[in-house]
């Protein structure tokens, strides 16, 4: 049985899920009404080092560059309107390949040209992160987003980090102003 988080909320990977060595971080989401303007979130993946910086190009997953450099993360394509059930975009992660230097995985969704669309997260509703054990398609964790991001143009959905050699989920609904580079800049890549 799947745990549900609260912002904030944390959870053993490896004691819910003993011998997990491929994730399938599943994100989704719904656009409420808009005006008819194109509505196109993305998911990215970050990967980052004991000092709280993002390990270079090759450590950062997204629409336009699918594999990680150590091939141990892959973006499994860009859902440009979120339409349908389920995972809108779906990031695989093979935990045992990831470099020994990567503290954190920093997962962020960010709204495509959300500021010349004049759109934010508060237009979005049903957001959403979980995980699974790709190998049997158990829902491992999830974390439902509900606050009121009105002013945000890109989330931070969750972040996978290792702690006593383990590997750990903390749900995280930190909200930015700045879309994909002020994230970016956050971690020394911008």
């Amino acid at each position: 049985m799947a745990i549900s988080l609260l912002k904030g909320g944390r959870v053993n990977l490896e004691k819910e899920a003993p011998g997990m060595t491929k994730m399938h971080v599943g994100l989704g989401w719904d656009v409420r009404a808009t005006d008819g303007a194109a509505f196109d979130l993305d998911a990215s993946l970050l990967m980052v080092n004991n000092e709280g910086k993002g390990i270079g190009e090759g450590g950062f997953v997204f629409y336009n560059s699918t594999k990680s450099a150590c091939g141990s993360i892959q973006h499994m394509g860009d859902n440009l309107t979120g339409a349908g059930e389920g995972d809108d975009e779906v990031i695989k992660v093979t935990l045992p390949s990831i470099p020994a230097e990567v503290e954190k995985l920093v997962v962020v969704v960010t709204i495509h040209n959300a500021e010349e669309r004049k759109q934010n997260f508060g237009l979005v509703e049903n957001a959403f992160i979980r995980i699974l054990n790709d190998d049997n398609q158990q829902e491992v964790v999830r974390y439902d987003l509900t606050e009121d991001y009105s002013t945000e143009t890109s989330l931070i959905f969750g972040e996978i980090y290792k702690k006593d050699s383990e590997w750990r989920f903390v749900a995280k609904g930190d909200g930015f102003a700045g879309g994909l580079s002020a994230f970016l800049q956050t971690y020394g890549l911008a």
